[in-house]
């Protein structure tokens, strides 16, 4: 059976930027890098960043709504925020949800989301507020 997410690799099409962005932007920590890869990890997120010529940038409204979603501490939010931004991260959605979120891309396009809260928090909300046609499964 199925424990956990082990790792996400994601195909960039320029390896130095994109290690760059997610150790130095972001603050994953860096373990390995080679010439067409690198390992960084978030908590206990395994990260490889792949090297790939085909990969182009995607903008955000030619893709789908896939995303990948880090915690983050609601004290921190202000700060982290402020500091994509004054990067000059590129937006690609505005929170409507329960819980802070900030929504960016990083250099491939790959489209990225910081959040305060849990299932448990999103599930509440979701209680009070249900999407059209949500059956919940468990107490």
């Amino acid at each position: 059976m199925l424990q956990a997410l082990n790792h996400l690799t994601l195909a960039v099409s320029n390896l130095p930027a994109s290690i760059t962005f997610w150790r130095d932007l972001l603050g994953l920590r860096l373990h390995a890098e080679w010439h067409t890869g690198a390992y960084l990890t978030c908590g206990d997120l395994w990260l490889c960043l792949s090297y790939d010529e085909t990969r182009q940038f995607i903008p955000p409204q030619n893709s789908d709504y896939t995303h990948y979603a880090f915690s983050i501490a609601p004290e921190h939010v202000v700060t982290f925020t402020q500091k994509l931004q004054d990067a000059g991260v590129t937006v690609w959605k505005e929170n409507k949800s329960e819980g802070e979120s900030f929504y960016f891309l990083d250099p491939d396009g790959h489209k990225l989301e910081f959040h305060v809260g849990d299932l448990a928090a999103r599930l509440a909300a979701c209680r009070q507020q249900p999407y059209a046609g949500m059956v919940f499964t468990s107490a």
